[in-house]
């Protein structure tokens, strides 16, 4: 039994607030009446979109000893951790988030007398799995599981919804193509629903839920990746699509790509991880888990058809893959015109500048600018700096285009176009910055 959850309200500290599973959490347990705190490692947009009383900013990677989260348990009741990293990478590590700092807040709840603890888990992770990913969630597990709180362990299959990101967003972006990849040696999906997930830790926090139980989530369909990539491609309106077998060294490519990007910041659902997990496949047993909540999986295909997709799902589908190639354009078109400013086109660049007036300082100034795009092409790769490197690129062409236009006013009648081909930059640059959101 859970004495605590006995009043009409919780306080609950939600790890992992703005993901995924966290934010549709976070609704639901708003919506039970709930009174939420989050935890995010930045407070900004995603914390904005998502409904939480109030918001700690704490970077979990950080909170290692049990006095990091001390202060952050005055009140609470209960504490659901959603928080989890596909691979590490720059910014990322599975060892920290999934072990070290969760072992960390159990030791500090028992000490601050906060019982009741749900955390998120992962299908496979009771065997150890194949990844660092399943690897630490066990190690997090056993060390809740062998503490004095009264924990609940859910281990969900791959969890998709109405909003997507990861695994899910990729199925979706693979749907739209006519010809699509086939992955051969994937193994078999229990495809769960985000809502019964959500509803599954409601359930929990509630009095009289089972206490010190391990739970695994899936839904009531045993599919292939081709029949998941095939239902959402009948769910975005699209005729049957044709497979066909790439080259082993042509997906291994891919994998390895995606971990070049992981270090870059970025959180691409293509890494060797995801390759290694969607090998092994994601089913489990989930008897035990209707038979201690009374949910009933909602299949697949029945989950779909209760959401007809609408234009903004086509749109995210078909961008989705092509975000990456215009980031990777982008990031290679100024780092090039640097290159080629520096090198071959300095003595055109100083000519041109030479001639608008500049007089000694044309050197300096081809210089600076090349050197301005070379930051931005970098800036551009990385994660981190992507934002202001692409509002950095913004200012930058309309600079370029003022000052052609004031020193230079003949670029406007080349036949090259050198000035007209800058406002189809600029256009390309604002879209950049507005699909540069991960979720």
């Amino acid at each position: 039994m859970l004495p605590l959850m006995a009043g009409a309200s919780t306080r609950v500290l939600l790890l992992g607030a703005t993901g995924l599973i966290g934010s549709a959490v976070a609704a639901r347990l708003q919506a039970e009446g709930h009174e939420v705190i989050g935890v995010a490692r930045r407070l900004g947009q995603a914390t904005r979109r998502v409904p939480a009383a109030r918001w700690i900013q704490l970077d979990i990677r950080k909170a290692t000893r049990p006095i990091d989260w001390t202060p952050h348990l005055t009140g609470i009741d209960a504490v659901v951790n959603c928080a989890g990293v596909l691979q590490d990478g720059a910014g990322d590590s599975t060892a920290l988030v999934h072990r070290d700092a969760p072992a960390a807040l159990w030791q500090a709840c028992e000490a601050a007398g906060v019982k009741r603890i749900v955390q998120m888990s992962a299908i496979g992770a009771g065997t150890g799995g194949a990844t660092e990913f399943l690897r630490t969630k066990q190690q997090g597990d056993a060390l809740l599981e062998a503490s004095g709180l009264d924990w609940v362990l859910l281990r969900p299959s791959v969890v998709v919804g109405r909003q997507a990101y990861g695994g899910s967003a990729l199925f979706r972006a693979l749907a739209v193509w006519p010809i699509r990849p086939r992955f051969p040696d994937a193994g078999l999906l229990d495809i769960v629903q985000l809502d019964d997930v959500a509803e599954t830790v409601a359930h929990m926090l509630r009095p009289g839920a089972a206490s010190r139980v391990v739970l695994e989530l899936g839904g009531p369909d045993r599919l292939s990746t081709s029949q998941v990539i095939g239902l959402y491609r009948h769910w975005l309106g699209f005729p049957p699509a044709r497979e066909i077998a790439l080259p082993g060294w042509m997906l291994a490519f891919g994998w390895k790509a995606g971990d070049l990007l992981s270090w870059l910041g970025w959180r691409p659902p293509m890494r060797t991880n995801a390759q290694r997990e969607l090998a092994a496949g994601s089913t489990g047993d989930y008897r035990a888990w209707i038979e201690a909540t009374g949910i009933q999986p909602r299949a697949f295909a029945a989950a779909l058809a209760a959401e007809p997709a609408g234009v903004q799902e086509r749109w995210f589908a078909r961008l989705y893959l092509l975000k990456p190639l215009m980031l990777g354009v982008f990031a290679a078109f100024w780092l090039f015109t640097a290159l080629v400013s520096l090198s071959p086109g300095y003595a055109i660049g100083e000519a041109l500048m030479r001639e608008g007036g500049v007089g000694a300082l044309s050197g300096p100034a081809v210089i600076a600018g090349s050197l301005a795009d070379l930051v931005i092409g970098i800036g551009i790769l990385f994660r981190r700096t992507a934002r202001p490197a692409l509002l950095a690129a913004l200012a930058l062409s309309l600079f370029y285009a003022l000052a052609g236009t004031l020193l230079l006013p003949r670029l406007w009648a080349e036949p090259i176009g050198p000035m007209l081909k800058i406002w189809p930059i600029l256009v390309l640059n604002l879209v950049a910055l507005a699909t540069l959101d991960d979720r």
